[in-house]
């Protein structure tokens, strides 16, 4: 008889490996708790915000909008600009920092809303102190720089990064590490009980009878000899 998956056999083997599934769920989230508040390393982050936009004065015959739209068609550029060698490099120097351009760009993320003129640094770091002196420093080099590499001076810095007198690491994400602990541990017990379940063919009670030949059970066969040997001891006898 082919056994095939059915919302039965699940709830079968649900009651009857009810322990074992528990067990297993409780040992994943262990495993969770322990990776998420012994073993992950605590990582920080800060954020600073710049803005582009360009300076006016009398001379200039450009309409403002038009210096909008200028700025926002070069915040692309920026935005791959704060991440290169070019800056990041002064920044390690600046910082006497013990790492490469690559590895720090990996702890950098810029971004900025659409058709906004904010571009966001956000930098990660094991130390909350690091991760803000290395956004305020990022975003200090690339205004310095900017007028060198582009030859416009339209960048301004619009908040710098702080430390928090009670710092919050953003990862790892501890109630989340529980959770997914808790479904794959649930999920990974489910499979093993009802391959458990489908694999086991003994028969213990009149139920297991009927489900397996699909017939019903008309007698039972009683255990003769533990009747005997109880009616004996009823009676005295050895």
């Amino acid at each position: 008889m082919n056994e095939e998956i059915t919302v039965q056999s699940i709830i079968k083997a649900l009651q009857k490996r009810w322990f074992f599934i528990l067990v297993l769920t409780m040992l994943s989230v262990g495993i969770a708790a322990v990776l998420s508040f012994f073993i992950l390393t605590p990582i920080y982050e800060a954020e600073t915000q710049i803005i582009v936009n360009q300076k006016s004065y009398d001379n200039q015959q450009l309409v403002g909008a038009q210096n909008v739209d200028t700025d926002l068609r070069l915040i692309n550029t920026y935005n791959v600009i704060i991440k290169s060698p070019a800056i990041l490099s002064k920044v390690i120097d600046k910082l006497s920092l013990t790492t490469t351009p690559e590895r720090l760009m990996n702890q950098i993320d810029v971004s900025s809303a659409s058709n906004s003129q904010v571009v966001n640094i956000r930098v990660q770091d094991e130390k909350e102190s690091k991760a803000v002196e290395i956004a305020n420093t990022v975003a200090e080099v690339f205004k310095e720089e900017i007028p060198v590499l582009m030859h416009v001076d339209n960048i301004n810095i619009l908040s710098i990064a702080k430390a928090s007198e009670h710092p919050a690491p953003v990862k790892p994400n501890k109630i989340l590490n529980l959770l997914i602990g808790a479904m794959c541990g649930f999920a990974l017990a489910l499979l093993f009980a009802y391959i458990m379940e489908a694999f086991d063919k003994t028969i213990k009670t009149e139920r297991d009878i009927e489900e397996i030949l699909s017939l019903p059970v008309i007698g039972v066969v009683s255990n003769l000899e533990a009747h005997v040997r109880k009616k004996s001891k009823a009676r005295g006898n050895p």
